[in-house]
């Protein structure tokens, strides 16, 4: 059974950067999609970006160009790289994961069957 760790949230100023860490144990990423979301207080929860295992992204237009994810196969890691901070990217992040043989992924919530139990990033003034 596929169990996802996240680290890396925690406070940061506007503009600053963080990086997310999700790793993986129980169940190799191999034709897993490894996808970002994130839910702020009273809203809705929304994909961030997502990554195949061959290495196609997807990123929400609201990160576009400032978040990058990737992923370590080896080390069963996926990383989401967020740099310049606004204050409206302050939310509970998660990791999450779905299998599938496409080549493309989706940052739909009812595919994604496996779930960290989220790390807040906060951004301030």
């Amino acid at each position: 059974q596929l169990q996802l760790v996240e680290s890396g949230g925690g406070l940061v100023n506007t503009g600053g950067s963080l990086r997310l860490s999700c790793a993986a144990s129980g169940d190799t990423l191999d034709y897993k999609v490894i996808g970002w979301f994130r839910q702020a207080p009273g809203k809705a929860r929304e994909g961030v970006s997502c990554i195949t295992g061959s290495g196609s992204t997807d990123y929400a237009d609201s990160v576009k160009g400032r978040f990058t994810i990737s992923r370590d196969n080896f080390r069963k890691t996926v990383y989401l790289q967020m740099n310049s901070l606004k204050l409206e990217d302050t939310a509970v992040y998660y990791c999450a994961a779905y299998n599938t043989f496409q080549t493309m992924c989706r940052l739909s919530v009812p595919l994604y069957g496996y779930w960290a139990q989220g790390t807040q990033v906060t951004v301030s003034s």
